[in-house]
This record gives C-alpha cells, sequence and structure tokens, in this order.
C-alpha cells in the first residue's frame, strides 16, 4: 500500500501544478491581450469619433448614438450574466433578487449613470471642436480629477511621487494647451466641415474629467459596499443611461429625430464608434481584472502616441515643440502615478 501511494501522489501533484501552469499561462495572455485591446479602443475611439464628426455628407446626432453605447453595453453584460449562471431560471432569478427587488440600490446607481451619460454627449462636444491629439492629452486630467476625489471620498492615501505625477500632469496639459492654433489653411487640409471653437472643445474636457473622476469614484465605493458583480452593476448602469439618454435625445434633438428619424447620418463606421465606445468599459473592468496600474498607465501613454502619429497622417495634424513637450509631460506623469501606488495599510491585505 505505501510501496504505491507515493507514486499516485507525486502524480496528482505534477497534474496540479500543470493545470496552475496553464492557469498562470492563460492569465498571462488574457492579461496582456485586453491590454493591447484597451490600447487601440482608447486610440481608436477618439480618432473615429473624431473622423465621423468632421467629415462631409450627413452629421448623425451624438445623442441617438449615446443610447445606444449604452444598450449594447448593457446587452452584452446580460449576456455575460446568463453565461455566469449558466441557466436561464437562475439568471432571471439573479435579476429579480438583485434589481427588480432592490430599487434603492437601483437608485444609487443612478448617480454615475446621469453623469456618465451627461459626459459621454460632451465627448462628441470636445472631439468636434478639439483635433484628435489635443484631446487624446487633455483628456488625461480626469488622472487628476478622480485622484483628487479619491482623497476625499474614499480617503485613499497618495505618495508623494504620485502628486508630483499629478503636479507634472497639470503641467504637461496646460503646455499642450499653450501650442499655437491650427490657421485657416491648416483647417482646410483636414476638411473640417463643421466649425471649430478650442475653447468650447476645452471647457467640455475639463468638465468631463470631473464628471468621470466623481463618477468613477462614486462607482468604486458603490462596488466596495455591495456584493453585486461588476457586470450586473454595469447592466444597471446601462439600462438607467439608456433611460437618461432618451430623455437628453428628447430635449436636445427630439425634434430633428422625429423629422429625420432615429438613424438619420449613420452607416458602417458610426456603428463602429458605437461598439468602441460600448466595449470600453468593459474592457477596463477586465483590464483591472487581470493586469496592473502600472500596465493600464502604459496603455494609456501609447493610445497617446498612436493618435499623435494617426493624426499627422490622416488629419494633417502639425506637432509643434509645445505638443511634444507637454505630451511627454502627460506621459511621464501617466507612468510615475501608475508606477508608485503607496503600499496598502498592515492588515488591509485581506479584505
Amino acid at each position: 500500500m505505501s510501496a504505491t501511494s507515493a507514486p499516485v501522489s507525486e502524480n496528482t501533484r505534477d497534474l496540479e501544478e500543470g493545470k496552475m501552469a496553464k492557469t498562470g499561462n492563460s492569465q498571462e495572455v488574457l492579461k496582456y491581450f485586453s491590454l493591447v485591446c484597451l490600447t487601440l479602443q482608447n486610440a481608436l475611439l477618439i480618432l473615429v469619433m473624431r473622423y465621423v464628426r468632421t467629415r462631409t455628407g450627413d452629421m448623425f446626432m451624438a445623442t441617438t448614438a449615446v443610447i445606444l453605447s449604452e444598450v449594447l453595453k448593457f446587452s452584452s453584460c446580460l449576456l455575460l450574466i446568463l453565461f455566469q449562471e449558466g441557466s436561464l431560471k437562475r439568471f432571471l432569478q439573479r435579476l429579480h433578487e438583485d434589481i427588480f427587488q432592490q430599487p434603492l440600490d437601483c437608485l444609487k446607481v443612478s448617480v454615475p449613470s446621469f453623469i456618465y451619460t451627461l459626459q459621454n454627449n460632451l465627448l462628441y462636444v470636445a472631439v468636434s471642436n478639439l483635433d484628435a491629439a489635443t484631446f487624446q492629452v487633455t483628456y488625461q486630467l480626469k488622472i487628476l480629477t478622480t485622484a483628487i476625489f479619491s482623497v476625499f471620498m474614499l480617503k485613499k492615501q497618495l505618495s508623494k511621487l504620485q502628486w508630483i505625477a499629478l503636479l507634472i500632469l497639470f503641467v504637461g496639459v496646460s503646455i499642450v494647451q499653450m501650442q499655437p492654433t491650427a490657421d485657416k489653411k491648416d483647417a482646410k487640409e483636414e476638411k473640417v466641415t463643421t466649425e471649430q471653437n478650442p475653447v468650447k472643445g476645452l471647457i467640455a474636457v475639463i468638465i468631463s474629467c470631473v464628471m468621470s473622476g466623481f463618477a468613477g469614484v462614486y462607482f468604486e465605493k458603490i462596488l466596495k459596499g455591495t456584493n453585486q458583480s461588476v457586470w450586473l452593476r454595469n447592466v444597471q448602469l446601462g439600462m438607467l443611461g439608456s433611460v437618461i439618454g432618451v430623455i437628453t435625445m428628447l430635449i436636445k434633438d427630439g425634434e430633428s429625430v422625429k423629422e429625420k428619424g432615429f438613424f438619420f447620418g449613420y452607416d458602417g463606421v458610426v456603428m463602429f464608434l458605437v461598439c468602441l465606445q460600448s466595449f470600453g468599459g468593459l474592457l477596463v473592468a477586465v483590464v483591472v481584472k487581470y493586469a496592473d496600474n502600472i500596465l493600464k498607465g502604459f496603455a494609456t501613454s501609447a493610445a497617446i502616441v498612436i493618435s499623435c502619429i494617426a493624426s499627422i497622417y490622416f488629419f494633417k495634424f502639425q506637432l509643434s515643440i509645445q505638443f511634444v513637450v507637454g505630451a511627454s509631460f502627460v506621459m511621464l506623469a501617466v507612468y510615475i502615478y501608475s508606477r508608485f501606488v503607496p503600499a496598502p495599510p498592515k492588515g488591509s491585505q485581506s479584505a
């Protein structure tokens, strides 16, 4: 008995180690695959959004695109929950228990949902008035607003280097905004068909960053205070966001929708943009689960570089010394902020 038990236990151990190795390898692949996808999504979203808002032809209504993005987001999350539950009965039971039987809980989620919907509408205003590269760099101010709200709302502690990184970030964005504006000749080369207002675009970006910071921290606080999964919370966000988006559409573009139709100006590129915007939030959730802040910061910096290069070739964007210096500051700040995260206090590891 004892002579044969040793080989059996060794075989079992080898099998377990093999399974753990395969699991580790699959997670590594998923981690870097999700980061590549997030980098491309961050870069493509702004580039495609800029393209569809400045090209010739019929212009779609941004409020309708926001609604479709929210519908696609919560529909995808519903499918993920159905896959996790394994059966339609358990799926419906989960929705009934966690959504329909908890109206007050859904009311909490309505706050970030309302803010995210308005923010997504503001992004279209910003991209319509700022070139893609400038917008991509300026939008990183959301790191600053998120950090500030995290300190006050979640009592998070930032390291000294992170505070320095936030200062560098602010300086970098300020330098980018100080770059000389393109003249009328450059505007014609880019074939911009809508009137550009850089000040309006800058205000829209700043308000979007403030909204993004507050909503993100508020949503994080909700997630930490309950047992619901991220996917279920995204279902709540998407459903409420769709309703709020419809109200926003009726207020802003109600007459135009009645006259021209909901899908006026839509084509394959616009639908591709809707998918990019919808799946961006889901990609972030995957990256947060399988990657870390350092790699996420790298993805952000890579997206800035891709946006700048693509803007030069597709939108005739002209690099200035101010832009190069400012963008370099922003990418350095993103790296420092992600790299030097303070260690959690003792006793909090288990939490």
